[in-house]
């Protein structure tokens, strides 16, 4: 009898462990299920610990002011559901302080440790093992998001991982991987991953804040090469900073090459820049300077012959401005700058 028992266990494990996926969202296989197709997006103020946090907050509260969300023109008519793509190797896509993290690292580390279920968890929607999760958050870099951004989130209620879209407000600390990617926020220490489009018109639930507006709200894509410097802007001073990857800014530096943007215009739509690709950016996160164009002088003009009732002995001799004059200096042309090409449109999501 004991077979028959054991089958019919199993049959009925089986199916509870399907209505579970189904009704708890609990990530079998990502939980990804009702991202694609649920229109609900939370929105997630920087100070607000969100729904179903793993810890508590590891925000470090001296991290200074929140930075300004997104300026310029929108990129989509209000309401619409284009969002502009940015690389996660875009300069000044992040921001924070010098030589301080936004997150404190070591306190994420123990809080999860501390509880095996939210550990393996977390190591689920992080794509790691369980015995790598401390060596993958101290991987991390510290940062800010400078602008509304959307993304996917993971929560843990009930012992049970839920997975739902959210946008998170400028000014969240958050810990990013190698590729430009937002992996954790660090007020509520839940796993993010990039955003799936939902489906159908989005219904926004959560807490609003002033200046939020939803065609304003970017996506961070993350780039097939690995980055080893963040190029972040102080949100102190409004400066730029060099952040090695990994760090929690002890070896921040001024940048030897400077980014071709200032920390404001980085958002401004339409971009002042062209995008930040992959192909923009080397692996190692430098910059290479655009070589300026090359100057172009205007025709010279032949001076014009004088009238032919006018004695010639009345007028100065024709400067040839080729020719040196008798101090031996060559008259110089205004140079005038080829004008930059326009840049070209960023990349859509559609949310």
């Amino acid at each position: 009898m004991r077979p028959p028992i054991r089958r019919r266990y199993a049959a009925v494990a089986g199916l509870f462990a399907v209505l579970s996926c189904t009704l708890l969202v609990a990530g079998c296989g990502g939980g990804s299920s009702r991202a694609a197709t649920d229109p609900e997006v939370y929105l997630e103020p920087a100070a607000a610990r969100g729904p179903d946090p793993y810890t508590a907050s590891t925000v470090r509260n001296d991290i200074g002011p929140p930075p300004t969300g997104p300026s310029g023109v929108p990129s989509s008519p209000a309401g619409g559901q284009t969002l502009r793509t940015l690389s996660g190797s875009t300069p000044g896509l992040y921001g924070g302080t010098q030589s301080l993290g936004s997150c404190d690292v070591e306190q994420q580390v123990n809080l999860l440790v501390a509880d095996q279920a939210k550990e393996r968890a977390f190591a689920r929607a992080a794509g790691v093992s369980q015995t790598e999760v401390p060596d993958y958050l101290r991987g991390l870099t510290p940062v800010v998001l400078r602008a509304d951004t959307r993304v996917t989130s993971h929560g843990f209620r009930d012992r049970t991982a839920t997975t739902y879209q959210s946008v998170l407000q400028a000014g969240t600390a958050v810990l990013v991987d190698q590729y430009g990617t937002p992996r954790v926020r660090c007020a509520c220490g839940n796993p993010l991953k990039p955003p799936v489009a939902v489906k159908g018109a989005v219904v926004h639930n959560g807490q609003s804040w002033a200046g939020y507006q939803s065609d304003r709200v970017v996506v961070i894509k993350p780039t097939t090469q690995v980055i080893n410097n963040f190029f972040i802007v102080n949100i102190v001073t409004n400066t730029w900073i060099d952040r090695q990857a990994g760090t929690d800014g002890e070896l921040d530096k001024r940048p030897d090459v400077l980014p071709p943007v200032t920390p404001d215009d980085v958002f401004v739509y339409p971009p002042v820049m062209p995008e930040s690709g992959d192909s923009d950016v080397p692996s190692d996160g430098s910059l290479t300077p655009t070589t300026p164009e090359q100057p172009v002088n205007p025709p010279v003009e032949t001076p014009a012959e004088p009238p032919v009732d006018t004695p010639s002995e009345a007028l100065p001799p024709p400067v040839n401005p080729d020719v040196p004059s008798d101090e031996g200096v060559t008259p110089s042309q205004p140079d005038l700058l080829i004008p930059n090409e326009e840049p070209a449109s960023p990349d859509t999501f559609q949310g």
